[in-house]
């Protein structure tokens, strides 16, 4: 068992409905953005220093609670299951050398969740996707994490919205705030105040709309869609449901709207925590110095060479 493994029926929130103890990861894309790195190496592999983006994506999810994660794969992409299995070979090669930080490193991965794949043949949409988790999760509410965004574990935003979605029953959305420019590269959502008695759990407000990469101009706010999703069981309907969308694709997107405009609340915590994105190479860059400038280890040096490299280079000197 993981180390966060619960008890589905023992986590409840006041209205006495269960928290989601299961999460889906869609991994099955192609990361075309990332060729030729991910031709062979997958995307959610790429490392953030030692670990790779998707184990900080599954500590994620362990430090809320959930202890079932299912990943929905796709071709030539077994390898992120074999990261989450053991390894007694090297563990015991370890082991002989006394390195025991190295060996705790290496064990880390598969004391984190029970993990479960799924294979999607063909990427034909987020909704499709996540379609296809619909037998490991039934009918109960569960999490989705995208696999190339995630938050800091001090600033947690996972347990908020499980906690939300526990207590209405619907749909429940992440959103940060965005510069208004920016608003062209998000889907962005129309808002109003949430019910009063769901504002305790923390910034909550109630969705009454998306708009897929609108103008600056055209926006109904600056509050964007996060990749985590809370939903409930009824989505696997909805999205048997739902037509080809954006791209020829089966959106979640137009999944959740249907359910919304059939009675769904829907709802979303705004997060103002720390991000990161690594969905693009400028992103993910920027994610491996965050973190390296964060790291008790690697901060304090890393910071000092970052400095004299980017104070040498604006000068003109040596960039070494």
């Amino acid at each position: 068992m993981s180390e966060h493994s619960v008890n589905p029926s023992s986590v409840t929130s006041p209205t006495g409905r269960s928290r989601a103890v299961k999460a889906v990861i869609p991994a099955a894309g192609l990361a075309t953005r990332f060729l030729p790195a991910t031709k062979a190496v997958p995307k959610e592999l790429l490392p953030v220093i030692d670990r790779p983006v998707l184990q900080y994506i599954v500590e994620e999810a362990a430090h809320a609670g959930i202890g079932d994660v299912l990943l929905i794969t796709g071709r030539g992409k077994t390898s992120m299951v074999d990261h989450f299995d053991r390894r007694p070979d090297l563990e015991a090669r370890l082991e002989a050398k006394g390195d025991t930080e190295r060996l705790a490193a290496v064990q880390r991965p598969s004391e984190l969740a029970e993990i479960y794949t799924c294979r999607q043949p063909e990427q034909l949409g987020l909704g499709h996707a996540v379609g296809y988790a619909e037998s490991h999760v039934g009918d109960q509410a569960f999490a989705v994490l995208l696999g190339d965004e995630f938050v800091k574990l001090d600033e947690p935003l996972l347990p908020a919205m499980l906690e939300l979605q526990a207590r209405t029953g619907g749909v429940v959305l992440a959103f940060f705030e965005v510069d208004p420019a920016e608003t062209k590269r998000y889907g962005i959502a129309s808002v109003e105040p949430a019910e009063a008695e769901l504002t305790d759990i923390g910034e909550v407000v109630k969705v009454t709309g998306m708009v897929e990469k609108p103008s600056p101009d055209e926006a109904p706010s600056n509050l964007a869609v996060l990749g985590r999703y809370v939903l409930p069981g009824s989505i696997f309907e909805a999205i048997r449901r739902t037509e080809p969308g954006s791209g020829g694709e089966i959106q979640l997107t137009d999944a959740m709207e249907l359910l919304r405009s059939e009675g769904t609340p829907v709802h979303a915590i705004v997060y103002r925590g720390t991000r990161y994105d690594t969905g693009m190479p400028l992103g993910y860059l920027q994610t491996v110095v965050q973190i390296a400038c964060d790291r008790d280890d690697l901060g304090a040096e890393f910071r000092k060479w970052l400095a004299e490299f980017v104070n040498s280079d604006a000068s003109g000197g040596p960039s070494t």
